[in-house]
Order: structure tokens, then C-alpha cells, then sequence
């Protein structure tokens, strides 16, 4: 089991809580941006805004989804995608505030070769 920092309070962080910290890291960093790891990051960023959400669209934002998790946070492993989220309300959808809620596998000892699933967790993005 791995620890870190929350990068809010600075208090110590462990198991599912620090997973998805860094998962919210790797979605909100774009390839290239991180000096010393210049393939970290998600590539889905670069697409936003550069056509409209079509189904071909949303299936290569997708793909970069899950890609940019296999390579960067073994301790997860994303089982499903649900566009948008459930309580997305119609006014939200027109002004391109789109949630998405992401459920996979949690495995909070992958880092040191045991993939034993420890539960399904979901968050909202």
C-alpha cells in the first residue's frame, strides 16, 4: 500500500482516496506538460473543443481515457464510463458542462505485483 499527500490540506493520504487524487492529476495534465515525464497526462485534453461530440469523437476521448490510466496508475482499472453523468440537467448539457462518472476495479497493491481486487469504486468528474 502506497501513501502520498493531499495536495489540498497537505494531510497524509493512502488507499482509495490517494488513487483518486491521482487519477484527477493524470486527467487534468496534458501530454507534454510535465517537464520530466513528457508522455504523463491525458491526451484527451488536445481533442476538447476541436470538433463537435460526436460518437467517433467521444470513442477516441474515451480510448485516451483508459490508456492514460493503464500507463500511469496500475492500482485502478477502469471497468465502465457513464456520458454524462445522471444528474446532468439539459441546461448543464448546452453549455458544454458535461460530467462523466468513471467505475473500475481498485487494486491497492498492484504497485507491488498483487492484483487482488479490493472493491469497485466510482467517481464523478
Amino acid at each position: 500500500m502506497t501513501a502520498g499527500i493531499d495536495r489540498l490540506t497537505g494531510q497524509p493520504l493512502s488507499g482509495w482516496p490517494h488513487v483518486r487524487q491521482s487519477l484527477i492529476v493524470i486527467f487534468t495534465t496534458r501530454l507534454g506538460e510535465a517537464l520530466l515525464k513528457r508522455t504523463f497526462g491525458f491526451a484527451g485534453l488536445g481533442l476538447l473543443g476541436r470538433e463537435n461530440m460526436t460518437p467517433d469523437a467521444l470513442m477516441r476521448w474515451y480510448m485516451a481515457l483508459v490508456i492514460a490510466v493503464e500507463l500511469w496508475e496500475p492500482r485502478y482499472k477502469i471497468t465502465s464510463l457513464q456520458f454524462p453523468r445522471a444528474d446532468n440537467s439539459p441546461g448543464q448539457l448546452q453549455q458544454g458542462q458535461i460530467g462523466l462518472t468513471v467505475t473500475g476495479d481498485f487494486m491497492p497493491n498492484a504497485l507491488e505485483g498483487d492484483f487482488t481486487v479490493a472493491s469497485q469504486q466510482s467517481f464523478s468528474m
